[in-house]
Parts: C-alpha cells; structure tokens; sequence
C-alpha cells in the first residue's frame, strides 16, 4: 500500500514543478510585453516633445 502513496507524492511534486515552470515562463513572457509597451510610450513621448521643441 506504501506504493501507490510513495506513486502519488512523486506525480504531485512533478506536477507542482511543471506548474512552477509554467508560472515562471508566463512572468516571462508578461514581462517582455510591459518592456515593449514601456519602450514604445517612451519613443512617442521623446517624439512629441522633439516635434514641440523643433517648431
């Protein structure tokens, strides 16, 4: 009967690793989306104030 259990408690842990990585790459992922974002609003803002400085 200690099988089963002992079978049990490793799919678990594997389980909570693969969750883990998943957690781990979706911050990734946001991540490179919030520096994209931020990048991209910087660059319209440098823009702007270079076409209201240079009129």
């Amino acid at each position: 009967m200690s099988t089963p259990d002992a079978e049990e408690r490793a799919r678990n842990r594997e389980i909570a690793q693969n969750e883990q990585h998943r957690k781990a790459v979706s911050a990734v992922r946001v991540s490179g989306w919030a520096i994209f974002i931020t990048l991209v609003i910087a660059a319209i803002v440098v823009a702007i104030v270079w076409a209201w400085t240079h009129r």
